[in-house]
């Protein structure tokens, strides 16, 4: 039985021919999404704000500017309201009140009592606190591991390769990094601890993906030394784009599965991550790859000395 090959043998695109219009789309993009970050925030959780989250299912659809406003009304601070998809259940996020822990528990109670009341057949789930301190600490342990995970993966392909190689990593995790903030920017869904941790997947799978690139490109600079670099980089991910497609493939089917039929409280954690394998997988290709050009990187920059004299030599043994 004949095996069944997604890419074939002698495929041999050109993806270095758009490299710079990839990079200037790059560019664009990212400064957009770290534009929308600065100007419209993140919707950031209980986690990261502190304060208390009620979740609700109701009985029959109900529209969310009837419930904000009757949530106004109790005069409980500025609630924030988010729908999770079937017009039903919703997330009703309070604001951390001054004071002891009792006016927050009768906030929370002035807020049940109300929903009960004027919605039948409503459930109310437990309600969720979180302090100030405990915020502010989760906050920064959050973005801590973040930048680390990237300085870490950055100081390992250095190590294991060259610098050039080590800040190719780098810039390639902060775009998806930036991209994935601007897509939650945008549309403002919650980021809590859940989103960090896709964060941190992404980071992973990423570099995953620049690591196998990488691997591929070192040892076709030791095996092609007279191969120009840009066609030698064409050749490398051709020969890689077979496991790309099949790897990043499977990864993207399963969870946009789960995006559609999974459950909606980990709705932000699944398109986090399946825009993350995307972008992923494009920056692999059109960013890890093109910056080894722009560093000046060539078949011959990491040979030895004495490995060099050999092509500076004619036949005759005269140098030529």
């Amino acid at each position: 039985m004949k095996l069944l090959k997604l890419v074939p043998d002698d495929t041999n695109i050109d993806f270095m021919k758009v490299r710079n219009i990839a990079l200037i789309l790059s560019i664009l993009v990212t400064v957009a999404s770290l534009a929308l970050v600065g100007i419209k925030g993140l919707n950031l959780g209980v986690d990261f704000i502190g304060g208390q989250v009620v979740r609700t299912t109701f009985a029959q659809p109900v529209a969310i500017e009837d419930l904000r406003s009757r949530v106004e009304a109790l005069d409980v601070g500025e609630a924030s309201i988010q729908e999770f998809g079937d017009g039903k259940t919703y997330q009703i996020r309070l604001p951390r009140p001054d004071g002891p822990e009792s006016q927050a528990a009768a906030i929370t109670g002035k807020v049940r009592t109300m929903l009960q009341s004027q919605y039948p057949g409503v459930t109310v789930g437990a309600a969720e606190a979180v302090s100030g301190k405990v915020s502010e600490e989760l906050a920064r342990d959050g973005l801590l591991a973040i930048t680390l995970a990237m300085l870490g993966v950055a100081i390992y392909i250095w190590f294991r390769f060259e610098w050039q190689f080590g800040v190719g990593a780098l810039v390639t995790l902060g775009h998806d990094v930036a991209l994935i903030l601007g897509f939650f920017a945008l549309t403002q869904l919650q980021v809590d601890l859940n989103i960090v941790a896709a964060f941190l997947a992404v980071v992973g799978y990423s570099l995953n993906d620049t690591v196998v690139i990488y691997d591929r490109i070192r040892e076709n600079l030791r095996k092609f030394r007279k191969m120009q670099i840009v066609p030698m980089l064409n050749l490398s991910l051709n020969e890689t784009l077979s496991r790309t497609i099949v790897t990043s493939g499977s990864i993207m089917l399963a969870l946009a599965t789960l995006l559609i039929f999974g459950p909606d409280v980990i709705f932000g954690l699944t398109a986090a991550i399946l825009l993350g394998t995307f972008i992923g997988t494009y920056s692999s290709i059109y960013i890890s790859a093109p910056i080894l050009v722009w560093l000046g990187i060539k078949p011959d920059s990491f040979l030895k000395i004495e490995d060099k004299a050999p092509n500076l030599a004619g036949s005759d043994g005269a140098v030529v």
